[in-house]
């Protein structure tokens, strides 16, 4: 039953990362972040699928997720932060902003190598976002984040990446399945 427990504690500590991630899929769109620029490469900085819009709706989708968990999960077998609301709030906007940030290194880095806007990259689509995620919410989080926690969620980060991709893309959300 702990490691049950403690699977659900991780869930919910990264939940309002996986929110972040998915949200700009739908309310995204609009103004490219990088405003149509180029590098020296002659590839775009970010490419037209990183907007504004999409950027802060992926942040305040994790600060809401972070909040109603700040009013739903005090004193209950699910507080994974001792009583303390505001680490709830604090944490979702850590989880909202490195979920974002890391989503735009990842395509920086795809746009680099040359990778076409909507071309898969194997664990850098799956995981950026996830690693910025972990290291910008580390100070409200530490006590969660043992290197096999950080392991299971990135297994599960890798896998709910996946299928919510194809989810998305069978209910035309999304143009390709990755």
């Amino acid at each position: 039953m702990d490691a049950l427990l403690t699977a659900m504690h991780l869930v919910i500590y990264i939940l309002p990362s996986y929110f972040a991630n998915s949200v700009p899929v739908v309310l995204g769109g609009g103004t490219p972040v990088d405003l149509g620029k180029k590098m020296g490469d002659g590839n775009r900085i970010f490419g037209d699928g990183k907007t504004i819009r999409g950027f802060f709706a992926g942040i305040a989708a994790a600060l809401l997720v972070g909040s109603l968990q700040a009013i739903l999960l005090p004193g209950t077998s699910w507080d994974i932060y001792n009583g303390n609301s505001a680490s709830y709030v604090f944490a979702g906007l850590l989880l909202g902003v490195g979920t974002m940030a890391g989503d735009l290194v990842g395509s920086f880095i795809k746009r680099r190598q040359g990778t076409e806007r909507g071309k898969p990259s194997l664990l850098l689509d799956q995981l950026t976002f996830f690693l910025f995620a972990l290291l910008l919410s580390y100070p409200v989080s530490r006590h969660l984040l043992s290197l096999e926690a950080v392991a299971f969620l990135a297994v599960l980060t890798y896998v709910a990446h996946v299928a919510a991709n194809v989810i998305a893309h069978r209910l035309r959300l999304k143009s390709v399945p990755w």
